[in-house]
């Protein structure tokens, strides 16, 4: 399996950017992919999650109402649209496998993941 996160890059606070995942490899057991957020010093946050064959997805209450997450399946690709981003959204941006996905809880990665990608919202 491997994944290649792209699309970082440095926005002003209310701007939008995207983030693209490529993944190849993957088997039944890997249609759930999440994008995954860490700062240093703090605690790496699950921000979205989607079950690529049944659509279910799961956002983070940081982010929900701003990020929408989505797949192309025939591309084998997730995105992540960022709308109306803030300051506390500057983090290195991951995709990865997801473990446990649960709608309006939680997700958890897995065993793999992309490189990370670095978005930074300026205020």
């Amino acid at each position: 399996v491997q994944l290649q996160a792209s699309g970082g890059g440095l926005v002003q606070a209310g701007g939008s950017l995207g983030l693209s995942c490529a993944a190849s490899g993957f088997t039944n057991d890997d249609e759930e992919i999440g994008w995954f957020r860490q700062v240093p010093g703090k605690e790496r946050e699950g921000v979205s999650c989607i079950n690529t064959r049944d659509g279910s997805t799961y956002y983070a209450n940081s982010v929900k109402g701003r990020f929408t997450i989505s797949s192309d399946n025939a591309k084998n690709m997730v995105y992540l649209q960022m709308d109306s981003l803030k300051a506390d959204d500057t983090a290195v941006y991951y995709c990865a496998t997801v473990r446990v996905m649960i709608s309006q809880l939680g997700c958890w990665p897995g065993n793999y993941w992309g490189r990370g990608t670095l978005v930074t919202v300026s205020s």
